[in-house]
């Protein structure tokens, strides 16, 4: 059985990173056919500045001329593979289809509708984005932003009165009773996790980092036993290796919210099932695992904050992996070190959620 449960999760995985290997020169076709990049260079700072030390960094060819919207490469990955084989197990039952479909209703679809209707979501804001002549002018922020509340409520509604999750788990440690606290605990942690899609600013550097964390949940949803949600998580990982494949220098294209936005909101969602669910501690060490992600978001509050309170900043850019580039790093050099410790990190947070 531990065998066929090692197929289930390592299968569905080859398979989405193939379909994303095949199916990227047809959709970078349309995205070059179509002209799918932002026809104005530059970028905005955090007060809504324009980002000098940013423009510095990058050339208005390379921000005018690289394609968005990769991230349609993950989601779509992950969709078609999960369809296809729930397709071929139900076309033939009881043949091994059967036993590697991985969709089920106390697993994965709350994480797979997750991904696909943030998808679709970012995807609207990126097609707004560059049809605008003046440069960025997608959903607005706050319009963003109330979305995700009212998602990520209604889904915290949902492990709290369905599937009664009313504790957050500690390692080593009794669980914590929040009871209906695991609502907003939810809304605040898929908000945090929103805001750091904005690590996808490097050549390589998200997919690579978002790859370690959904590797880490594979590995603590399979000890769970929550194979469907190991497998989940898996393909999640075949898909943002196969974007890799095209992201690393020189990007093909570009992430983008549509793919930033459905992958951290499913982040959320996945530490939420390997916490009390599955009778571990996912949302513990959340901030082990997702550390890069933490300490992104963390730079650009302390930016903000320094520039409110002390009237400079505090780093040459915010996020953090900018302020490398301008101190002199190679961009390469800041998305390798970042994908060595995104493992550290993973493995520190595994161990921990394990032995917990």
């Amino acid at each position: 059985m531990e065998t066929l449960d090692m197929m289930k999760v390592i299968l569905p995985s080859v398979v989405a990173f193939w379909i994303g290997i095949f199916g990227t020169p047809l959709l970078t076709h349309y995205l070059f056919k179509y002209r799918v990049w932002k026809k104005k260079g530059g970028k905005q700072a955090l007060d809504g500045t324009a980002a000098v030390e940013f423009g510095k960094l990058r050339t208005d060819e390379n921000e005018t001329r690289t394609p968005r919207m990769g991230g349609i490469v993950i989601w779509a990955s992950v969709f078609v593979t999960a369809i296809m084989i729930w397709l071929l197990a139900t076309w033939f039952p009881g043949s091994i289809f059967s036993k590697l479909d991985f969709i089920s209703r106390n697993q994965t679809w709350i994480p797979l509708l997750t991904l696909v209707f943030g998808g679709l979501i970012g995807a609207i804001n990126d097609v707004l984005d560059v049809a605008y002549e003046g440069g960025e002018k997608g959903i607005t922020l706050k319009t963003r932003l109330l979305i995700i509340t009212i998602l990520s409520t209604a889904i915290g509604w949902w492990f709290y009165d369905k599937l009664d999750v009313v504790s957050v788990g500690l390692p080593f440690l009794p669980d914590i009773t929040v009871g209906w606290g695991i609502v907003p605990l939810f809304v605040a942690t898929t908000l945090f996790l929103y805001a750091s899609g904005v690590i996808d600013g490097i050549d390589g550097l998200s997919g690579g980092v978002f790859a370690s964390v959904f590797a880490a949940y594979a590995l603590i949803a399979f000890n769970q036993d929550q194979i469907n949600l190991a497998a989940f998580c898996a393909t999640v990982v075949g898909a943002l290796m196969a974007f890799l494949w095209f992201n690393i220098p020189p990007a093909r294209f570009w992430m983008t919210e549509t793919g930033t936005m459905g992958i951290t909101i499913t982040i959320s969602v996945v530490a939420f099932m390997t916490d009390s669910l599955g009778g571990g501690e996912g949302i513990t060490v959340l901030p082990i695992i997702g550390a890069l992600l933490v300490l992104t978001v963390a730079s650009n509050i302390l930016q903000v904050v320094s520039k409110k309170l002390r009237g400079k900043k505090l780093f040459r850019i915010a996020p953090l992996h900018h302020h490398f580039e301008a101190i002199g790093w190679p961009s390469y050099k800041v998305t390798m070190r970042y994908w060595v410790l995104s493992i550290m990190f993973a493995f520190l947070g595994v161990i921990i959620a394990l032995a917990g």
